[in-house]
């Protein structure tokens, strides 16, 4: 009876951990979207004069690190706006299990066909920001079109992947960032799990994310 019981909380929560860990992945991808979508069309108003998008991209940098941290790095902001031109017709396609890492990741691929390889399977089979980097660098999907035996290399590669886990989500540094929180060794699960239930109770109001800095407890 008790196991049972247990077992039901449980699953409970992980599920929670796994909805707030996407939800929160989802709306800092569509942000950074978006963000791309402002810089890309600032850019187009200002095409005539030389050099306007790198001096663009280096105020925002600037202005925006100030205020909200370090994640508004020139190369972030460079990935934002590319993200938004590769991606300009796919907003609401994008995949909300991938992580703004994932997607850093996948637009350094140029061949298209790859990149929408990588990015499926990362999705469908949760594969972590390691496994994934791991098959872009080894060139696994070149190597797969050349196999005279793709099934079983694929199902291979799909029983070896590193999955990611909510954990994991919801430590990797940009989302810190994009929930305003500061990065330390001593920062617990709960303490992440109660910022991110915040900045999900404010972003259904319609307000701004909260701005949280963590203490040691």
């Amino acid at each position: 009876m008790f196991d049972s019981c247990y077992q039901q909380v449980r699953q409970i929560l992980v599920d929670t951990r796994h909805r707030a860990a996407r939800s929160v992945n989802a709306e800092m991808v569509r942000a950074y979207w978006l963000i791309g979508q402002v810089i890309a069309n600032q850019e187009q108003q200002g095409q005539e004069r030389a050099g306007h998008g790198e001096r663009l991209i280096e105020s925002l940098s600037q202005r925006l690190t100030e205020e909200f941290g370090r994640g508004f790095s020139k190369n972030n902001l460079w990935y934002m706006r590319q993200f938004h031109i590769d991606y300009s017709e796919k907003l609401h396609a994008l995949r909300g299990e991938l992580s703004w890492t994932h997607y850093c990741l996948l637009l350094k691929v140029d061949n298209l066909d790859a990149r929408a390889f990588y990015e499926r399977e990362a999705s469908e089979q949760g594969w972590s920001t390691r496994t994934l980097e791991r098959q872009i660098t080894t060139l696994f999907y070149e190597r797969l079109a050349l196999s005279s035996g793709q099934k079983a290399m694929l199902e291979q590669a799909r029983s070896g992947s590193e999955r990611h886990s909510p954990q994991e989500i919801v430590k990797d540094p940009f989302i810190l960032e994009f929930l305003g929180l500061r990065e330390t060794p001593a920062l617990t699960e709960n303490q992440l799990e109660s910022a991110i239930l915040s900045y999900l109770q404010d972003l259904l109001k319609g307000v701004e994310g909260p701005q949280v800095v963590l203490t040691d407890r």
